[in-house]
């Protein structure tokens, strides 16, 4: 029987200890010198704290030889992969080649080293050397990015920094058309859900312009068509609606290129800036367009096209008050920039 006699001071730190570190198993290190203080069998101990008997004691071999300092310290076992040596190569291989499946990474991991190894080890392996499952995006294909580095650099920031400054206000102008069809999503069911597809081609068109800092989304919609002519009606809306100098960050579609609109704008002291051609990434406003079907049309079937609409509206009405936080999240001023490495190769 091992024979300890605890300080009162040991035994009010190894209380505290107890209840209040993070790691179980320092906790529970704690839980053993307690119940050993109150003369507690070592098999009582080791079924009350859910170890073996050899585990209790060493652990109290271990506080009679460095008391509870000894006890804090965790020098787990963690095995070295078979692949450590190789982390090098294999990263330098998954860049050039990112794998579509587990499948694939252990092959091409195999033919690499010659080390075969589980699905499930090489997934814990991936994810160590900071390999994630990641869904692949898209970027239009003649799309410029020096031009767009450029764009954003000299055009686009120095006006967003005065929009902060409250010496300008900027927009992002753009159209979108929702058609009223099937959009299918993913939803937490027990059995696949099916969603009724309507039939016709309906389309509700909401032409806006989002304010880059206070969020608010100023529109003109229409189940027909966007044209000149709704931009110069957003042109005017917009002017009624502020006193500072105001800027539009809008692609370059026809309808809002063209003489008709440019010539309002100069009448109105409208600044259009034009993005640099397949340039989406560079309009937030694309960003709302994807939270609206989101919240509006994914998984959802509408029975006719006045419900449709009316849901689209009643988001964009309301989504100041109802979804704040997560407009504050998603429509930052942070803007996705590509560099050439991000790139998949071409087949």
């Amino acid at each position: 029987m091992i024979k300890i006699i605890f300080s009162e001071d040991d035994i009010a730190r190894l209380r505290k200890i107890y209840f209040e570190h993070q790691h179980h198993v320092i906790r529970r290190r704690a839980l053993i010198m307690i119940l050993k203080n109150h003369e507690v069998p070592h098999h009582k101990i080791a079924e009350i704290a859910d170890v073996c008997e050899n585990t209790v004691r060493n652990c109290l071999r271990a506080y009679q030889q460095g008391g509870i300092e000894l006890l804090m310290i965790t020098n787990f076992n963690k095995p070295q992969s078979k692949l450590k040596s190789f982390d090098a190569e294999i990263k330098e291989y998954f860049e050039k080649n990112p794998p579509a499946n587990i499948a694939q990474a252990c092959a091409g991991i195999k033919e690499l080293t010659g080390v075969s190894l589980k699905n499930t080890q090489i997934r814990k392996y991936l994810t160590s050397i900071g390999m994630g499952y990641r869904k692949v995006s898209s970027i239009p294909a003649k799309a410029d990015i020096e031009a767009q580095q450029i764009f954003h650099d000299q055009q686009l920031q120095p006006r967003l920094e005065e929009a902060k400054a409250g010496k300008r206000a900027v927009y992002f102008v753009d159209a979108a058309h929702f058609v009223l069809g099937a959009f299918l999503g993913y939803l937490w069911s027990f059995a696949r859900i099916f969603v009724r597809t309507p039939s016709g081609r309906q389309r509700f068109n909401v032409l806006g312009a989002l304010n880059a800092i206070t969020k608010e989304l100023i529109s003109v919609t229409n189940d027909s068509y966007i044209t000149s002519t709704q931009v110069c009606e957003l042109l005017r809306k917009l002017a009624e609606n502020s006193t500072l100098p105001i800027t539009l960050v809008l692609d370059n579609a026809r309808y809002q290129r063209c003489r008709l609109v440019i010539t309002l704008a100069e009448e109105l002291g409208i600044e259009l800036l034009f993005l640099p051609p397949y340039s989406p990434n560079l309009n937030l406003i694309e960003r709302l367009w994807k939270l609206i079907k989101k919240e509006c049309l994914y998984s959802k079937y509408y029975s006719n096209f006045k419900l449709f609409h009316e849901s689209i509206q009643n988001f964009i009405a309301t989504m100041g008050q109802t979804h704040r936080e997560k407009l504050n999240s998603i429509l930052t001023l942070n803007f996705q920039m590509f560099k050439k490495e991000n790139f998949g190769f071409a087949i």
